[in-house]
């Protein structure tokens, strides 16, 4: 592709490859045509899109690995011409004291504050679409705090503070302030009296209150001129009118329009998460199911070869039939596991075997994937090849169809693990065949 029509606005730098999408999500139903890569792509590439969303695997690797893929994200981003940027994470902040929230928040705002200017950024990571609202700084997942609400029991990023100031300050050496919900309440005006208080006071980023979309498109109106923008999918829903406003937005009803994809379909599943451990139930209630036990694989056992039999022979059968190949366990599973493997092996190995089983269905013909899970998304498009994403309709809140950019097109819907409906795996599916229509 060539950008010689038109530059990219916004500039978007995403932890994991599901918060991406979800990100992007949010920006075509804004009618921005938007592209998501995964990875920073070569130095040269060109593309032409109103937003571009780099997905990276850094939410939780070491903290000056995740700082370094997003600095170099940012240089791409920046020589594609893109007029502002934001950095993505979980509406469930997920991270740990040592980062990567907080780190990689302050060298890109370090490197795009101008010499002489106080940096300052929001981190906003409420989609109250979701159930994800945050007041006087405390993030609540539906009617519970976030340390309340199962991400307690997180495998790799347990939240166990719902004080997102307090969780925010302990990753970082820049003065975390918040934005009362007082100031949301009263519009963008006292939104940017707000933020200038905050400045005055020596704050560079705040926590800021959320408890609707109104509040939303409040604070996207209120950062309007801020170079950095940090936090949830949700804080995107007020962005594209800024530039609509500016003038260098036209609008784009078809901006999730995306190509016919042909072939058969397979479901994959790595989160342990709640909403995906109702998602998988659903499913096997009434559909052919395959699970990937972990301790198996360990053991050398050949579970690939076996849960690709399992796929091969549903997709021959006189009715074919899509398959769930899932490795999703109870966290109480799931402790078991790691207390035998270890935390990050055991995480690592379900992923490399996800990884390895997509690549096996690929060869068998399968062309459309559903995967749940951010890590397990990773793995898997990294498996696949997969190098650029065009961005399509919304599914459920947070989780678009999506498509390859290339000559043989694959069709995909990656889905965080606390997204989507119970039935979402069967709806993703027919949300993807009708996207080939």
């Amino acid at each position: 592709m060539t950008n010689a029509a038109r530059k990219p606005l916004l500039g978007c730098i995403a932890d994991d490859f599901t918060g991406a999408t979800d990100l992007a999500n949010m920006l075509v139903r804004g009618g921005m045509r938007t592209v998501q890569t995964i990875g920073v792509p070569a130095a040269g590439t060109r593309i032409e899109a109103d937003a571009l969303v780099v997905a990276l695997k850094s939410r939780t690797i070491d903290a000056a690995d995740a700082v370094a893929q997003s600095l170099a994200a940012l240089e791409w981003l920046r020589a594609q011409g893109c007029r502002q940027f934001f950095f993505k994470y979980c509406s469930t902040f997920d991270s740990t004291d040592a980062g990567n929230i907080g780190p990689v928040a302050d060298a890109l705002l370090d490197a795009l504050s101008p010499a002489g200017d106080a940096p300052f950024t929001i981190a906003c990571p409420a989609f109250p679409e979701n159930g994800r609202t945050i007041y006087r700084g405390h993030l609540f997942v539906g009617d519970v705090l976030l340390n309340e609400s199962g991400m307690e029991h997180h495998p790799l990023t347990p939240m166990k503070d719902a004080n997102l100031v307090r969780v925010l300050q302990r990753q970082t050496q820049s003065k975390v302030g918040l934005v009362r919900y007082d100031a949301l309440a009263q519009g963008a005006g006292a939104v940017r009296a707000s933020v200038d208080a905050l400045k005055r006071d020596g704050v560079r980023m705040a926590i800021a209150d959320a408890v609707s979309d109104h509040d939303l498109y409040t604070l996207g109106e209120a950062c309007a001129d801020l170079p950095l923008i940090t936090g949830g999918s949700g804080v995107a829903l007020g962005l594209p009118a800024n530039f609509r406003r500016a003038g260098l937005l036209a609008d784009a009803a078809n901006a999730g329009e995306l190509p016919r994809v042909e072939g058969a379909s397979a479901v994959l599943a790595g989160s342990a998460s709640k909403a995906t451990n109702a998602q998988v139930a659903a499913w096997r209630d009434t559909r052919p199911a395959f699970r990937i036990d972990p301790l198996a694989a360990a053991r050398g056992e050949p579970v690939v070869e076996q849960a690709l039999a399992f796929a091969r022979e549903h997709m021959n059968a006189a009715q074919p039939q899509p398959v769930l190949i899932y490795a999703t366990a109870s966290p109480d599973e799931v402790k078991a596991t790691q207390r035998e493997l270890g935390v990050a092996q055991a995480g690592e190995l379900v992923e490399r075997t996800l990884a390895s089983i997509a690549r096996g269905l690929h060869d068998l013909g399968v062309r459309k994937f559903v995967v749940a899970g951010g890590e397990t998304s990773g793995a898997v498009v990294q498996a696949l090849g997969v190098q650029m994403l065009r961005i399509g309709k919304q599914i459920d809140p947070g989780v678009p169809a999506t498509a390859t950019i290339g000559a043989a097109p694959l069709a995909l819907a990656l889905k965080s693990g606390n997204f989507g409906a119970v039935d979402f795996f069967a709806k993703a599916l027919r949300h993807l065949e009708g996207e080939a229509q």
